[in-house]
């Protein structure tokens, strides 16, 4: 059997970083275009703005640069059944997310809960392992898969999905090349999201010390004071502190509270009942 055909049975060692390519010579030109490629990513990565720019262009790089591979996703995973797109390069491709949301069964869950990658031959033919899933392979178009574990962000999970338009596209190098490739991109999706909540954590203080000054001098508060008057406004709205802050900062005006209006008590009706023997 040609070596960048196997079979659909997994690798004896599904939870491993994956395994030594059988097809690949492993010369030194070869490592080195890799490495140049890889590197290039990085800073790709790096330089992207936002973490949705980051995920864009770790799927499209990938597309690319793994052999075997004509479209890709980069999913999120919650709940372990709920599967989307956060990252897409085809609709067939995002179909694929869908299906396996609706059907609570793929390679992308597998390979996010229980396996680092999970590759597929010809999904018609995992009757065994995704039944449901074999059963409508031929809505995606694309019959072989590589499903590589991304990142975890507490209870969401990631992969990265690769999909071929032939049977057995991938081999062991698309196996190793995408496991190296979704290490970086875990890693820059990481360092995106941080960068994100930290600018979003200090205009919201900004907002909020704002918001904090206008009180403070309008009514001769205390720093704390006037926190605590945001705070209960925000609950008493059932609205977030921040955006009290913001319509604050914005118009100078606090929003108004709720006008609650005292319950009237329903009058009570006098109980009749039977003369008992005794009664006067």
């Amino acid at each position: 059997m040609d070596a960048e055909h196997h079979s659909a049975t997994p690798s004896p060692t599904p939870s491993g970083p994956g395994r030594a390519s059988a097809d690949d010579s492993g010369g030194a030109e070869g490592l080195d275009v890799l490495a140049r490629e890889l590197a290039d990513l990085a800073r790709a990565l790096q330089s992207a703005s936002s973490p949705q720019e980051v995920l864009d262009r770790a799927v499209a790089t990938a597309v690319d640069l793994v052999p075997g591979a004509a479209e890709g996703t980069i999913s999120l995973v919650r709940s372990r059944r709920t599967v989307t797109s956060a990252a897409a390069t085809s609709a067939a491709a995002r179909h694929l997310d869908e299906l396996q949301t609706e059907l609570g069964e793929g390679p992308c869950l597998d390979a996010v809960y229980t396996q680092r990658s999970t590759r597929v031959d010809h999904l018609a033919r995992e009757t065994e392992r995704w039944p449901a899933l074999a059963a409508r392979a031929d809505e995606i178009g694309l019959p072989s898969m590589l499903c590589l574990q991304l990142f975890v962000d507490g209870d969401n999970l990631g992969a990265l999905n690769l999909l071929g338009a032939e049977p057995a596209a991938f081999g062991d190098t698309s196996e190793h090349v995408g496991l190296l490739l979704a290490a970086h991109a875990a890693v820059a999706v990481a360092d995106a999201r941080d960068l994100e909540h930290t600018h979003l954590g200090l205009a919201h203080r900004d907002v909020i010390g704002q918001a904090k000054g206008i009180l403070m001098e309008r009514h001769r508060l205390s720093a704390d004071q006037a926190f605590a008057l945001l705070a209960s406004i925000s609950q008493d709205l059932n609205r977030k502190l921040y955006d009290i802050a913001a319509d604050l900062a914005a118009t100078g005006e606090l929003p108004q509270r709720p006008q609650h209006r005292p319950q009237q008590r329903p009058q009570q009706r006098p109980q009749h009942r039977s003369p008992r023997p005794g009664d006067r």
